[in-house]
């Protein structure tokens, strides 16, 4: 099979070559890849060099079921599936990936597997630091910085959803996508930084950006919340060292390591299936293109979601 390498050596850090399809073992399900996406815990691994052991990196997929192990009692051959591989060792860019079941649910016929390949770890994490760390409310105040991304998307639609007066911090090229997302306010950080407003927020998701700790606290209701999802390194590092000396008192900073969980995805597709949030899928390639997909999104400007339809590229 078809399956993007990671190789240190060459120009962009992944290669197209084949490798062996291996055979699913009894709890494990051999799934037909039609859609991966393309996720930041792709490229911060490869900025850290914490590599899959079978050196193909890709979480997200969406797929149908070509062969199942002996006690897998999920999923039968020909099922659509959708599943979040970070757990499990990736191996999403590629043409086939054996894994164990649990990774996986069915993906809802309504979905094409593309938008299907969008949804698992970006929503997942959104709603793991809303729900779980934030503790959304009904009428709160969220700020979500960095809303134009994948999990950013995925935030202020969920923030929406949750009944929450919605403010997205985003560059310029997104502001369109933000106000079709019927986000309450919009800051354009390359005009102004919401730290220039006196504005306070019940709930502050730090899903990217540099911003200090105190720029956060300063922004906070005094009994608010700030959750660190991701931005650069020196935030999550200053975050976890040194979140509870800048934060003592009511206010509270947290920072969330999101985990795949099942009902979590479960109430994320139903929530798509039913009209209620989507994912917003910025650019498509082909699976030869990977290497160019990850490059885009190291660049940190993508709109949403960045898709390798991998399917159609083996038709080539």
């Amino acid at each position: 099979m078809k399956a993007i390498i990671y190789d240190k050596s060459h120009k962009d850090l992944l290669k197209l070559q084949e490798v062996e399809k291996t055979a699913p073992k009894e709890n494990e399900v051999l799934i037909k890849i039609h859609s991966v996406s393309v996720n930041a815990a792709d490229v911060r691994s490869m900025k850290m060099g914490i590599i899959p052991k079978n050196k193909i990196f890709g979480s997200d997929i969406a797929g149908v079921v070509e062969a199942v192990g002996i006690n897998v009692k999920k999923f039968f051959i020909g099922d659509e599936v959708v599943g979040d591989l970070s757990a499990h060792g990736f191996g999403g860019f590629a043409e086939y990936v054996t894994v164990v079941e649990s990774a996986l649910v069915l993906k809802p016929k309504s979905l094409s597997f593309e938008t299907a390949s969008a949804i698992p770890m970006s929503s997942v994490t959104a709603l793991q630091a809303l729900r779980n760390k934030g503790n959304i409310q009904p009428g709160q105040k969220v700020l979500i910085c960095g809303a134009g991304g994948g999990v950013g998307t995925f935030a202020v639609q969920l923030a929406k959803h949750f009944q929450a007066e919605v403010t997205a911090v985003c560059g310029k090229s997104n502001v369109a996508i933000m106000k079709d997302l019927n986000v309450d306010h919009i800051i354009n950080y390359n005009e102004k930084n919401f730290t220039q407003s006196n504005k306070q927020y019940d709930l502050i998701l730090a899903v990217n950006g540099n911003y200090s700790l105190s720029d956060y606290k300063s922004a906070l209701t005094s009994k608010g919340t700030v959750v660190i999802v991701g931005g650069s390194l020196s935030q999550l590092i200053k975050s976890i060292f040194f979140g509870k000396f800048v934060f003592p008192g009511n206010k509270k900073l947290r920072v969330l390591s999101a985990k795949p969980n099942h009902a979590d995805l479960q109430f994320i597709l139903n929530l798509v299936t039913a009209g209620r949030i989507r994912p917003i899928i910025d650019r498509s390639y082909s699976l030869e293109q990977t290497g160019e997909a990850v490059k885009y999104v190291m660049e940190g400007h993508a709109k949403g979601k960045v898709v390798i339809n991998v399917a159609e590229s083996t038709k080539l």
